[in-house]
């Protein structure tokens, strides 16, 4: 009887481990239909245009020309400006709810933050066009227009790139907040009981206890919420300006690979602009999982130097 059983349990754990694997498999297979089904609908595009594709600004549909430096380049910019003001607020706000306010602020504030990433985009998207961008326009744009150089030179338009990138912050903020709040919260507490009790400042146990124990997560925190950033559609498509062309100025209005996705594809009326469209979303796709193997890469070696 103990043999039948014994082996009942290892059948029982094969198949488990089977399934196991056939689930991981099939999450392989779906990343790779995706690519396949958009490389072969992208490929009248690929083969006609050619690397040029990357480079080029034009985007005529009346001359069929087509380019993606531009969405590229408005991509990248929105998100590095969104990553530049939502990263150090969250950092700051969830060292503040772990270690600083008091118990029933932490929970009052915990859950307005959560309530933040429950908001639809397109809410952000119609806020950030109804009431940023006149304040923009009107106060900000003016004031940092003052300051020498190209970044925030040209006529306060409210709209614009720098616009985006305040609203894509606003939106990953919450999602930066909540995952570093839990990472912070599982450093052990004898190791900053143990800090403190050496003499070291609130500032101190921070920088070498707090933010070394949980530097995994809190880079993990950090490229969850460029993913988020870097795809995100109609709250940007509201108050980026969608023009296809590349200005040095924060203040000139631009657009994005989502923003161009979502303002030309139900109206793409000929095969050569629906695949170029669809190569965009490939190179979007690729630009994810290029962030996704740098940041892996980048998580490992950071775990070495830190075990070391």
């Amino acid at each position: 009887m103990f043999h039948h059983r014994s082996s009942f349990h290892g059948a029982c754990d094969q198949v488990f481990r089977w399934l196991t694997v056939a689930c991981a498999a099939a999450a392989l297979l779906l990343v790779a239909a995706i690519f396949w089904n958009l490389a072969e609908h992208a490929w009248p595009a690929i083969s006609k245009f050619g690397f040029g594709f990357l480079t080029s600004t034009q985007w005529n549909p009346v001359k069929g020309e087509y380019g993606a430096a531009s969405s590229i380049y408005g991509t990248l910019v929105s998100t590095l400006i969104a990553m530049l003001l939502a990263l150090p607020l969250s950092l700051a706000i969830a060292l503040y709810l772990n270690q600083y306010a008091h118990p029933w602020v932490a929970r009052v504030v915990g859950t307005c933050i959560e309530l933040l990433a429950a908001i639809p985009s397109i809410i952000y998207g119609m806020w950030g066009l109804f009431v940023l961008a006149p304040v923009m326009q009107k106060t900000v744009q003016p004031l940092l227009g003052r300051i020498p150089g190209p970044l925030f030179s040209g006529a306060p338009l409210g709209v614009g790139m720098l616009t985006a990138g305040i609203i894509l912050a606003l939106m990953i903020l919450p999602f930066l907040t909540a995952v570093m709040r839990d990472v912070i919260a599982m450093t052990p507490p004898v190791l900053m009981e143990s800090a403190a009790g050496m003499g070291s400042t609130p500032w101190e146990v921070t920088r070498h206890i707090t933010l070394p124990y949980g530097m995994r997560g809190l880079l993990g925190a950090v490229f969850l919420g460029l993913g988020r950033a870097i795809g995100e559609t109609m709250a940007v498509t509201f108050v980026i300006g969608n023009s296809h062309k590349i200005a040095t100025s924060l203040f000139a209005p631009g657009n994005t690979i989502a923003s161009t996705l979502a303002n030309e594809f139900n109206e793409a009326d000929t095969p050569l602009l629906e695949a170029s469209l669809i190569e965009l979303g490939l190179i979007l796709f690729l630009m994810s999982i290029v962030f996704q193997v740098v940041a892996h890469v980048w998580l490992a070696r950071m775990q070495k130097r830190l075990s070391r």
